[in-house]
């Protein structure tokens, strides 16, 4: 059997378990955003409670899977994370997804749904609803101006952007991840049947109110909306906040008296 096909060599290449636990009450699948690695879900791995187990979702084409040709497609991601996610059913899936990672993780839902294997809940963040339709061209961008709207969102490390030999290492995962987002097209369906709760920054740029609440639209039971201070990279300014958050929308499925946040 090959490894595109062996489910557990799957779930090694595309999914990071820093933290395994044997019985987890609850699996949480996060999904990186643009230019990012399952590394950025090292806070919630040490912050959230050991009943949640983290999958941190690890594109190809960075960091131990730098030699993979990158995938620049939505539904391309879409495909091998719904099948390795599908083999982690046997615990209550939730789905977390940050910017580009929210619009990998809803889709990937709606994958698990059609198949009668949806998560348990979803949560979005940082990222406005699939059915609103604002035109991103930043793929398109030359390398100063891409520059210049990372350094806007302050979610990358300035020693990183001044760095140009690991520019010339990192930039292509963002472009390619930009080109991803940006020719994305949503199709409509079915609105997802399971709960789904959107996580968004009081002054995100990229993220109205009227847009994260337009989730809304796409979750049979509509989509609450938690808004935290901070810009479009809240859940890294505030994580411990963030975290706590995710303990009370996965408080339904965790064993009664499970407590908020470790300490980090």
């Amino acid at each position: 059997m090959s490894a595109s096909t062996d489910p557990h060599a799957l779930c090694d290449l595309w999914l990071r378990r820093y933290r395994p636990c044997a019985a987890p009450a609850v699996r949480l699948a996060c999904f990186p955003h643009a230019g990012g690695s399952a590394t950025s879900f090292l806070p919630f791995v040490r912050a959230l409670p050991e009943e949640v187990e983290v999958l941190a979702v690890q594109y190809p084409g960075r960091q131990d899977r730098r030699s993979e040709p990158l995938i620049d497609t939505v539904d391309g991601l879409v495909e091998p994370l719904a099948e390795v996610l599908r083999a982690h059913a046997d615990r209550p899936l939730v789905l977390f997804g940050h910017s580009m990672g929210a619009t990998v993780a809803y889709e990937v839902a709606r994958v698990l749904q059609r198949q009668g294997a949806g998560p348990a809940a979803l949560v979005v963040s940082g990222r406005r609803a699939p059915t609103t339709n604002r035109p991103m061209t930043v793929h398109l961008y030359d390398d100063d101006r891409l520059l210049a709207e990372l350094r806007s969102l302050d979610g990358t490390d300035e020693s990183l952007l001044a760095d140009p030999e690991l520019l010339q290492l990192v930039l292509p995962a963002i472009r390619n991840d930009y080109r991803a987002v940006g020719t994305y097209t949503h199709r409509p369906g079915p609105p997802l049947d399971c709960p789904l709760t959107v996580f968004t920054g009081a002054d995100d740029p990229n993220v109205t109110a009227a847009e994260a609440a337009a989730w809304a639209e796409v979750a049979v039971a509509g989509a609450p909306v938690r808004t935290f201070p901070g810009g479009h990279f809240f859940l890294h300014q505030r994580p411990a906040e963030v975290c706590a958050a995710l303990v009370d929308t996965l408080a339904p499925l965790l064993p009664v008296g499970t407590g908020g946040t470790h300490a980090t």
